[in-house]
């Protein structure tokens, strides 16, 4: 599977995980309607079939999604809470997507 495959699964994976997961705080914490927390279950179910598109075994797609899921929540809660990132945020999240490529596209012999 080519790289770039591999990382659009990541990233609607993680669209999936954390819109479905706001939806259902913004049912939860800010009182919006039982459908935001039936659209966020029905997201969260979406999330969880998008990882076994990857190629690699669980523990390691799991892992690396970890460093997409730091970056992508720090982008969310900036587009949709107007929280943006400082520059610890940056660099923490640029040492997960290291480690993210480390894990996940590092040749193996």
């Amino acid at each position: 599977m080519p790289i770039s495959v591999s990382l659009g699964l990541f990233v609607l994976a993680g669209v999936c995980e954390i819109g479905g997961g706001y939806l259902v705080w913004l049912w939860f914490r800010e009182g919006k309607g039982i459908g935001y927390a039936v659209a966020g279950a029905a997201i969260l179910i979406l999330y969880g079939i998008i990882p076994p598109f990857q190629p690699a075994h669980f523990g390691r797609v799991y892992a690396a999604y970890g460093g997409m899921f730091i970056v992508l929540s720090l982008l969310w809660g900036w587009a949709a809470d107007g929280n943006q990132p400082d520059r610890y945020d940056a660099f923490g999240a640029m040492v997960c997507l290291i480690g993210m490529a480390i894990i996940m596209y590092t040749p193996r012999g």
